[in-house]
């Protein structure tokens, strides 16, 4: 059985007892219920409006940080230099239950 979760603007395929980062999110440690996207059980596929009952239960493990992320805008014959960087932070959590709700 898997299931696809919506979160943070992004969809994943999870299975229970995966691991994944996932873009931060209010809670920092606990349980958290996602919600699914689509959930396929075997033969069985649960879209739309037949996914009323369905739920994504997810513990937050902890916290990461994705890789540094450098940039530099320059302007010739202005003196005009503007260097930043970025560093995304993300949620580690691991899927505990996909219910179907049925």
């Amino acid at each position: 059985m898997y299931a696809v979760i919506r979160t943070g603007g992004k969809q994943y395929r999870v299975t229970e007892g995966q691991t994944l980062d996932v873009e931060r999110l209010g809670t920092a440690d606990g349980e958290v219920r996602l919600e699914p996207v689509l959930v396929v059980d075997g033969t069985t596929v649960l879209a739309g409006s037949r996914l009323a009952g369905a739920s994504v239960t997810a513990r937050v493990v902890g916290e990461a940080r994705g890789p540094k992320i450098t940039g530099f805008r320059y302007k010739n014959k202005t003196n005009q230099r503007k260097r930043w960087g970025h560093r995304q932070h993300y949620a580690t959590i691991e899927i505990t239950d996909i219910a179907t709700g049925s």
